[in-house]
């Protein structure tokens, strides 16, 4: 009996392990419409830990799509880049433990890995670069596509990247930064507090580790073996590291048994795949103009040449990229959450990469002792990041609006311009806080890293001269950028590297031949470099090269024609200063100086207020005195780096006509006489345009004629107008008479009846100011304040009010007017007092 037990307990868990082989994709995705999140990841948990790779390999695309979304961007996945722990505590918490790097989707990942399983990943969802050259059958320059491009036989469409489970699942997380489409209401969401966010950092600190070493993967099965991508991804030997890697590269694509012996370089093959796949999806994007520049024959054929090495060239890269340049028509617009997501990139490769010893950082420590980590460490910026960061924040300094969300752009540059402030040794701060001085350990980042320094500090300077500087948030943007220029000893690195690479070029033979060629794989490839200063002059000059093309013409940043676009941008600063005073000043008379009643509609509006260019009025004071603070120490600090005196600041502040009046305020913009009155300047637009200066418009017709305001009702204000317009016609004789006697109630019809101020206005138009007659208007009754919202919303509130004492609407509106009978004669007595005085 026993045994007839045993043998029905084997027929029945065979049965179910046959008919469960095929149940977990349907269950799973009719589950996960119908099941809670929390319960659909612990079944989705248990089918990991229970199923085999077999039965697991045909659900791994359609889960992968389902937590980040459909490339397309038309499903959502599990919306990771808006999911918060604040709003959606418990999803948050459960798909942070799932996605962990250390979580049940990465043992999926890993026992996958183990099988050598691969999934077709479709080419027209990569990047626009990267699409137009595998479509025209060149394989692009990372490694990253080496041996995955599956070309079908008729060419063209249809292409797909053969890939292994872990890049398969980079791959759809990093694009899903892109791909997925910003939600309605996402606008005022944190970007570091959502879990896409967190999750790239986590990826980052434990794939690219600061202290140790990368933890290997998850076994597949317990006491089994661990998964290793020899087979798959052959990896790039770690001994040829270097800046100049192109070449290197060619002959990785051509020589791969000479790559694959190297095995231990298979230890760190999944972080090197990681900052690849985030670095193409992430900075491989720039506009049609720039990949024209990038490919154009004119621009870069000899580095081409030279880069491409004649030996590893079966496809050569100058015709099909420009064949390639036709098909390349990527729109690519990068959002503030994408820059803040490779800022952090930027913030741990820096982080990363100084976490070397001290005695590993020279290139003379550079052997075959050392790791494949400490070698990835000095080659991962370099190597990856350089060329395509610098094209991608030419690209947002150049197409990104000229508002205050470029702040994101800013500091992601700023960020990479400072590796110190990520070293693990601390400078101590100085007592005056002043800024620390860079060491000269940083000399090679700052010379090997020209262009990120000069060409796009020009291009900030491009922008600044054409931002209202008045604003806080401009004001500063430049403070950020000048302070990090002044910092002590980095604007002297930068100087020093500028004269490197401007020194006359001397002849060596076979030196240019040396570095854009690769050396034998046996040796380092640093070992044949002689150790002086001419090889530093050298590595500028090709770096220069390699990202302008060696016709570029290169703009020295302490040059004359830099140093004009900062003494302009001092100007700026200057007249931006003044003008926040004068707004400050402006606003400050206007407020405490309006009626009371003008709060509840019964007095005219102002039309001419404040300065409407900027955002001081809703900021207040606090804002001017922190504009006048930044706008002063960012001019400070262009005066330590250019080395401006006060004298010149002088002199161009007198020319520009920036001294103040006598009120010190209501500066016209710049403008010259003609024969109908006043011309502007382009100075003068430029100010208007900005915000600098203005005209002061004010309205000269019939008070009573301007055009309906947007705070007025409309059929209102013409049946008021109407209505107002057949009094004054019929009782316009007694309104004369009672306003012409000379007791007080022909002051008090005055008041109410003449216009203010009519006696003392005079046209400013030149033009009409000689064929316009002034006539002289009549006692009139106007009614136009009763058509505005405001007022009848303040009649309404006065009606609510009395009714919560028990006040009649008769009674209301009786003490309304009572009311206001106090208020005119009072203000008719200090009219008359007034003019009294004045005579």
């Amino acid at each position: 009996m026993t045994t007839f037990r045993c043998r029905v307990a084997e027929w029945r868990s065979s049965s179910l392990r046959r008919a469960t082989s095929w149940v977990p994709q349907a269950s799973l995705k009719a589950d996960s419409i119908n099941k809670p999140f929390a319960q659909r990841c612990q079944d989705l948990v248990k089918v990991i830990e229970d199923f085999p790779a077999k039965e697991l390999h045909a659900i791994f695309p359609w889960l992968v799509e389902s937590i980040f979304g459909s490339l397309d961007g038309v499903l959502v996945g599990w919306n990771l880049r808006y999911l918060q722990g604040r709003m959606s505590p418990v999803e948050y918490s459960i798909a942070m433990e799932f996605l962990d790097p250390g979580g049940p989707m990465m043992k999926l990942v890993y026992k996958l890995q183990a099988e050598d399983y691969k999934f077709d990943f479709p080419v027209s969802y990569l990047p626009g670069p990267v699409k137009a050259s595998i479509q025209e059958r060149v394989l692009p320059d990372s490694p990253l596509y080496h041996n995955k491009v599956q070309f079908p036989p008729t060419g063209g469409l249809g292409l797909n990247l053969a890939l292994n489970p872990f890049e398969y699942y980079m791959f759809f997380f990093a694009l899903s930064l892109i791909t997925q489409k910003p939600l309605p209401g996402a606008l005022h969401i944190r970007t570091s507090d959502c879990a896409y966010f967190i999750l790239v950092d986590r990826y980052l600190s434990w794939f690219l580790p600061t202290e140790g070493s990368v933890l290997p993967p998850l076994s597949s099965s317990p006491g089994g073996p661990s998964p290793s991508p020899a087979p798959r991804t052959p990896a790039m030997p770690f001994a040829s590291y270097g800046l100049h890697h192109t070449s290197l590269l060619k002959r990785h694509i051509s020589h791969q048994t000479s790559v694959n012996a190297d095995p231990a370089s298979h230890e760190i093959w999944r972080s090197e795949t990681l900052l690849q796949v985030f670095v193409e999806m992430w900075l491989h994007h720039y506009s049609l103009e720039m990949y024209q520049k990038m490919q154009s024959p004119h621009a870069k054929l000899e580095v081409l040449h030279y880069r491409l090495s004649v030996s590893s060239a079966p496809h050569s890269p100058a015709q099909p990229s420009l064949q390639a340049l036709h098909a390349y028509q990527e729109s690519f617009t990068p959002t503030e959450e994408h820059v803040l997501v490779v800022r952090l990139l930027l913030k741990h490769l820096h982080a990363f990469s100084n976490s070397l010893k001290p005695e590993q950082v020279s290139p003379s420590a550079h052997s075959h002792a050392t790791s494949p980590l400490e070698e990835f460490k000095r080659a991962a910026v370099p190597r990856f990041v350089q060329q395509k960061l610098y094209l991608f924040l030419q690209h947002c300094f150049g197409h990104w609006p000229l508002d205050a969300s470029f702040r994101a752009v800013l500091e992601m540059w700023l960020s990479y311009l400072q590796p110190w402030r990520y070293a693990p040794e601390k400078q101590a701060q100085t007592s005056d806080c002043q800024p620390r001085c860079v060491s000269e350990r940083w000399a090679p980042f700052v010379q090997e890293n020209l262009l990120m320094y000069t060409k796009l500090f020009v291009g900030f300077l491009s922008r600044a001269l054409r931002t209202d500087l008045v604003s806080p948030k401009n004001a500063l943007m430049v403070f950020r950028v000048a302070k990090v220029f002044a910092q002590p000893n980095l604007a002297e690195m930068i100087q020093k590297g500028e004269q490197l690479f401007l020194e006359p070029e001397l002849v060596i033979p076979h030196r240019q031949h040396r570095l854009f060629t690769a050396p034998p794989f046996t040796g380092s490839f640093l070992s044949t470099w002689p150790p002086a200063v001419t090889d530093t002059s050298f590595k500028v000059k090709s770096h220069v090269y390699s990202l302008e093309g060696q016709d570029c013409k290169y703009t020295p940043m302490f040059g004359p024609e830099v140093r004009t676009l900062v003494l302009r941008l001092a100007q700026l600063i200057t007249q931006a200063k003044q003008t926040a005073k004068s707004i400050s000043d402006q606003c400050g008379e206007n407020t405490p100086g309006r009626p009371f009643l003008s709060w509840l509609g019964f007095c005219s509006t102002d039309t001419n207020g404040c300065y409407p260019a900027n955002d001081l009025d809703e900021m207040g004071q606090d804002s001017v005195r922190k504009t006048d603070e930044y706008l002063e120490k960012a001019l400070e600090y262009l005066c330590q780096m250019f080395r401006l005196s006060e004298a010149q600041l002088a002199q161009l502040t007198l020319a520009l006509g920036t001294t103040q009046d006598e009120n010190g305020k209501k500066q016209l913009p710049d403008c010259i006489v003609g024969e109908d009155g006043l011309i502007l300047t382009p100075l003068g637009r430029y100010q208007i345009i900005n915000g600098l200066r203005r005209f002061d418009i004010e309205y000269q017709g019939d008070l009573e004629l301007q055009p309906i305001r947007s705070y007025e009702i409309a059929s209102l204000v013409r049946m008021l107008f109407r209505l107002s317009s057949a009094i004054n016609h019929r009782f316009a004789g007694r309104m004369a008479a009672l306003c012409s006697r000379a007791d007080f109630l022909g002051s008090f019809c005055r008041y109410h009846l003449m216009e203010p101020g009519l006696t003392g206005r005079h046209l400013l138009s030149p033009v009409a100011r000689g064929s316009t007659v002034s006539r002289a208007r009549g006692p009139r009754l106007s009614l136009r304040f009763l058509g505005s919202y405001r007022t009848l919303l303040s009649l309404l509130l006065a009606f609510f009010v009395a009714s919560l004492f028990c006040v009649g609407p008769l009674a209301c509106a009786l003490l309304l007017v009572l009311g206001y009978l106090l208020y005119a004669v009072a203000m008719t007595l200090l009219t008359e007092r007034s003019k009294l005085h004045q005579l």
